[in-house]
């Protein structure tokens, strides 16, 4: 997981790490995590289901952008929870997200999120990036929005 306030290039980092994978031979995917989602809710309505996990699990890199940004119900986790445990030992994923990693598992109507089981059984630790933003460079230039210090993201 790549974790940090909007901005600070984590999709970019994830696309650099996926285009060297790629260079070494591997099949990369990358999707948003919305997307991901959407696909593989609809599916048992289709009955694709086994298809849409396939279709997310046979390359060897997953990169799945933006998770936590939009809610996931607990059937949308579900699924995303086969997901994982079908890549387990398959292949690697790279996610990215602007919450902080603990934020993931938890939603704040609830004080529990569908996500919760995946993430405390994940022991990789996840890199947070934090800074100013490159999308706010300009208009710091031309001078149009204050500078702001960098500050961590809260825990």
């Amino acid at each position: 997981m790549i974790l940090g306030p909007p901005g600070v290039a984590k999709t970019h980092l994830a696309v650099g790490l996926g285009l060297k994978a790629i260079e070494h031979g591997y099949r990369v995917l990358f999707t948003t995590a919305a997307a991901l989602i959407t696909q593989l809710t609809r599916a048992p309505a289709e009955g694709r289901l086994d298809d849409k996990l396939k279709l997310y699990t046979v390359p060897r890199l997953l990169i799945a952008d933006e998770i936590g940004y939009l809610p996931i119900d607990r059937g949308g986790a579900n699924l995303f929870f086969q997901l994982i445990s079908r890549r387990y030992e398959r292949g690697p994923m790279i996610l990215t997200s602007n919450q902080s990693f603990g934020s993931l598992g938890r939603s704040s109507a609830t004080g529990s999120s569908p996500l919760r089981p995946w993430i405390a059984s994940s022991t990789t630790p996840s890199p947070n990036i934090w800074g100013n933003s490159y999308r706010l460079k300009d208009k710091l230039k031309a001078g149009l929005v204050r500078p702001a210090a960098a500050t961590p993201p809260a825990p």
